[in-house]
């Protein structure tokens, strides 16, 4: 039996939904009911070893590539997509140093992303990514880095955007922001983690041809259950990447990691070389 778990976010199961509800086969292997947890807790699973298929952030990647290989298939990545610091009223960058900011996971995307952004914050605080708003708004921080469906909300909320991370992020390194990827163990070999690139390949193939069948799924573990935030969240971080990251997406992958590993923030002992479906790339 094969381990897998992915976030109850839309993008997850929308692309898993074929995979997880047997419509979409792995041939030869039978999966174990799915775990769903939101990201944070997966990058902390992915550094324990605990799982044979899993979602986690590209932070997280750069700390378990002894373990894990990233499959082509399945990623959130793109650009207009990236997370978002938020407050409740306007703030000037030269405040950073003095506040508190909330990020959704030590390992997230986000995290390191905020690091590159404004390495000089000290105050950082560590949420599940739906309580960043509320802790916000209750002013136990004062602002706070904000993911998934948060995106479509927050300023229904009177939230204000003081940056958005993922257009930085574009315009310092000319790639798409990697999000998040899915891994395979890489004791599983070769021949099995060929094919389960290509079943969730084929899952998400299936959920684009069956959204209706897809959206009672998608509906049981979604934070906003609003059709328009769901079509969103799904129409965003589900996209050409995520069927197969070809080469600009793993250029990007690449840039980031590079880019973490010079700054300090990941560490230089995760190796020079990114496996994509057992393809070693040098970094």
């Amino acid at each position: 039996m094969i381990s897998l778990a992915f976030s109850p976010c839309p993008n997850d199961t929308y692309i898993f939904c074929g995979l997880a509800t047997g419509r979409i086969p792995l041939a030869g292997w039978s999966l174990q009911p799915p775990l769903l947890e939101d990201v944070e807790t997966l990058n902390q699973w992915a550094m324990e070893g605990r799982l044979d298929i899993t979602k986690l952030s590209f932070h997280a990647l750069g700390h378990v590539q002894e373990k894990y290989v990233l499959l082509n298939a399945g990623a959130a990545l793109g650009r207009g997509c990236g997370p978002l610091l938020v407050a409740g009223q306007k703030v000037d960058p030269g405040d950073f140093r003095k506040m508190r900011v909330a990020i959704p996971g030590k390992y997230t995307t986000a995290a390191m992303l905020l690091k590159l952004f404004a390495p000089a914050w000290k105050e950082i605080v560590i949420l599940r990514f739906d309580e960043i708003m509320a802790a916000i708004e209750s002013n136990k921080v004062d602002c706070g880095v904000i993911i998934h469906e948060s995106r479509f909300t927050y300023r229904g909320r009177g939230l204000e955007l003081i940056a958005d991370l993922g257009a930085w992020w574009e315009k310092m390194s000319g790639h798409p922001i990697p999000l998040g990827g899915i891994v395979a163990r890489r004791t599983l070999g070769r021949d099995l983690i060929a094919e389960i690139d290509r079943a969730v390949r084929t899952s998400i193939l299936w959920a684009q041809q069956n959204p209706r069948l897809c959206r009672p799924y998608i509906k049981e573990y979604a934070q906003e259950l609003d059709d328009s935030v769901i079509n969103q969240h799904i129409g965003l971080y589900v996209n050409t990447y995520s069927e197969n990251l070809g080469e600009e997406g793993l250029a990007a992958v690449q840039f980031f990691l590079q880019k973490g590993r010079e700054t300090g923030i990941l560490p230089a002992s995760c190796g020079q070389s990114l496996v994509i479906a057992n393809k070693i790339l040098t970094i």
